[in-house]
């Protein structure tokens, strides 16, 4: 059993920054950011696989940035111009397998950290 944990949300203003971490007790191939905003549905965001592909949705191409610490099985979200419609809670996930966009088929999730973009 895999435990992951995040940390790093927060309030900020329109155009700003944030850095989102997610610290897992042990290693795993796939690790994703998922995001669900109140009454929407959990979304994809951006994944990081063990041998370095990366996958983003397009609502945060060019603007969010995962990285990953294989060493610290840490993996890491910088987002960066951040919107009004980027408030939500923020999830980490992993899985033992190749990357994928559907929350259903992640193994482990962190608690998940608020983030709020405010006007």
């Amino acid at each position: 059993q895999v435990q992951l944990e995040e940390s790093g949300g927060g309030l900020v203003q329109a155009g700003g920054s944030l850095r989102l971490s997610c610290a897992a007790s042990g290693r795993t191939f796939t690790m994703a950011w998922f995001r669900q905003a109140p009454g929407k549905e959990r979304e994809f965001v951006a994944t990081f696989t063990y041998i370095s592909i990366t996958s983003y949705a397009d609502s945060v191409k060019g603007r969010f940035t995962i990285s990953r610490d294989n060493a610290k099985n840490t993996v890491y979200l910088q987002m960066n111009s951040l919107k009004l419609e980027d408030t939500a809670v923020y999830y980490c996930a992993a899985r033992n397998s190749a990357r994928a966009y559907r929350p259903g088929v992640y193994d482990y999730w962190g608690q998940g950290t608020q983030v709020t973009v405010s006007s």
